[in-house]
């Protein structure tokens, strides 16, 4: 099997008659693309970023037909977008209750089990746990080191020129992400529940850098945001375990 890694020779190129079965793409730019007459039977696409823009298929814009979906599926979900302080605590509670009983009825040996290249569930509650900590102790609170030593950075991460030193080598045991995890769940609970409009409106600069100065309900709404999708990403792989 051929890999290409960090290329753009495909920019622009037009494809005849071609054969990408069982082709996988990862960590790639696509946007733009146009397929036509095209065999895309058992095609599976997964993007983060695919609530940002638009994907037409037969001439139909399918992003709002997603976001439905996956609304129905997940309650609650819809108020990641929540403007005010109690929609933001009601989606956080709505979250955070799904998340407990994805947890409580995984067993504990397929904490550290994954699909292919996936996260793992302990992977996933590490990077989680990364997450409150740029969004809610860097970003909103504003703490000069807000980062635990088991979070999962994100990958690229080094290349960004991000301190690496900051985090654990050797992965750590799944009881102390537990009791990590929840400790941040605490903070976050806690942030909203004093939580006002006022504060809510208040700018902050992005954690990562960067030009986007989000309000301090973005960072909230980037947290929820991140633990409905990668609360998708791990109940689609342990469902794909054996």
């Amino acid at each position: 099997m051929t890999t290409y890694s960090g290329t753009n020779e495909f920019e622009d190129a037009t494809f005849v008659k071609a054969s990408f079965r069982g082709a996988t793409l990862r960590f790639s730019d696509v946007s733009g693309v146009t397929m036509r007459s095209v065999d895309v039977d058992g095609l599976d696409i997964d993007s983060h970023d695919l609530f940002f823009g638009s994907l037409f298929v037969n001439g139909v814009d399918v992003v709002p037909l997603v976001d439905a979906e996956l609304n129905r599926q997940f309650p609650g979900r819809e108020l990641q977008k929540a403007q005010t302080p109690e929609g933001l605590r009601e989606g956080w509670a709505a979250v955070q209750s799904a998340w407990q009983d994805t947890v409580a009825g995984t067993p504990p040996n397929l904490a550290d089990a994954h699909v292919e290249d996936e996260w793992s569930l302990a992977q996933t509650l590490r990077h989680l746990i990364l997450v409150t900590d740029a969004w809610l102790r860097g970003g909103i609170l504003r703490m000069q080191q807000p980062f635990h030593e088991i979070g999962q950075i994100f990958t690229g991460a080094a290349e960004m020129g991000f301190d690496m030193s900051i985090f654990r080598v050797d992965p750590p045991a799944y009881e102390e992400i537990l009791a990590v995890r929840a400790e941040r769940q605490r903070q976050v609970t806690n942030f909203l529940a004093m939580a006002t409009a006022e504060l809510l409106a208040e700018e902050r600069d992005n954690p990562w850098g960067g030009d986007w100065h989000p309000s301090v309900g973005d960072c909230i709404r980037v947290i929820l945001e991140e633990e409905w999708a990668h609360l998708r990403y791990i109940r689609r792989d342990l469902a794909r375990m054996p």
